[in-house]
């Protein structure tokens, strides 16, 4: 469906609500077609409202700020939504810390750690928001966002409230098992009291490892492929990679990082197929090298050229 097609279709908002939106501006790998559309409500009500209006048959996909995310060259068919800063607020209620699902995950762990309360220290080293963590049970150094979470809400595709505890919701590795059409908007997280100097130490400790190992400033996403269950000898999915031959490896302006060969960078001309076939042929090297099926870790979205 061509955006002003779409266009005649959709319900007024009081947010902003773009057409023919190029994404690449919008997403670390800077790569990716244009969206049919771009939604970005003023707050929960024109999100809702939005929602329940918009019509079946008119795809709706939840975007932040595209820390872990390749969009196609084609772009993405339908409206994609991207919260703005009413979706991004922290506050603290005794021992609990409220995030917006917009929220910086380096925010959250900054207003834990002045609120006193420690658990949330690595979400220092991911660079994303409260939503995206939540939909993928983000998490590095040996903590994962559900070992901290107490509740989340999100809208439906029909623009219905959703409020479930963590225990009603199933989490694993790197994944939740959250539909696909939710839209997480706020997530209630538990803290234990602990001196704030003793959290910010623990913060820079994490921050430090990731400047050190990850090429934090360069075009990049997050880990490009999940590490393996411990069943496939312990190995992490970097280790198979460099195994194989695959740090520094390019296709186009594409290139697995020379500094952390399980994140890829752009060199500057990259296009979204040239990601995803260096992706691709690494994962074939390291399936014919070890027996390893790689899981991608960022998530594709979009269609090809």
């Amino acid at each position: 469906m061509s955006a002003p097609a779409i266009a005649e279709r959709l319900p007024e908002v009081r947010g902003k609500l773009l057409f023919d939106v190029t994404l690449a501006p919008y997403t670390w790998l800077r790569v990716g077609g244009k969206a049919d559309a771009l939604f970005m409500p003023a707050d929960e009500a024109d999100l809702t409202m939005f929602l329940s209006l918009c019509p079946d048959d008119i795809a709706v996909f939840p975007m932040g700020v595209a820390s872990n995310l390749l969009v196609r060259d084609g772009g993405v068919r339908g409206v994609v939504v991207r919260l703005g800063p009413a979706f991004g607020k922290v506050s603290i209620k005794g021992n609990c810390i409220q995030a917006g699902a917009a929220a910086l995950d380096k925010s959250v762990a900054k207003a834990a750690m002045k609120a006193g309360l420690s658990g949330l220290e690595f979400y220092a080293g991911i660079p994303g928001t409260i939503g995206g963590a939540l939909r993928m049970n983000a998490g590095c150094y040996g903590t994962e966002t559900v070992d901290f979470l107490r509740e989340i809400v999100a809208i439906d595709r029909l623009g219905r409230r959703v409020v479930k505890s963590v225990s009603e919701i199933g989490f694993s590795y790197r994944h939740s098992d959250a539909p696909e059409d939710w839209i997480f908007v706020e997530a209630v997280f538990d803290g234990t009291p602990d001196d704030p100097a003793a959290i910010l130490a623990r913060m820079d400790e994490i921050t430090e490892q990731r400047e050190a190992s990850q090429p934090i400033r360069e075009k990049t996403g997050g880990s490009t492929f999940a590490n393996p269950p411990q069943s496939k000898n312990g190995h992490k999915s970097w280790q198979l990679i460099d195994a194989a031959g695959g740090r520094g490896r390019k296709v186009g302006g594409a290139q697995m990082s020379e500094q952390h060969c399980n994140f890829m960078i752009n060199t500057g001309t990259a296009s979204a197929a040239d990601f995803e076939a260096l992706g691709e042929g690494i994962r074939g090297d390291v399936r014919k090298q070890s027996g390893v099926d790689l899981r991608w870790e960022i998530k594709r979205v979009g269609e090809p050229l």
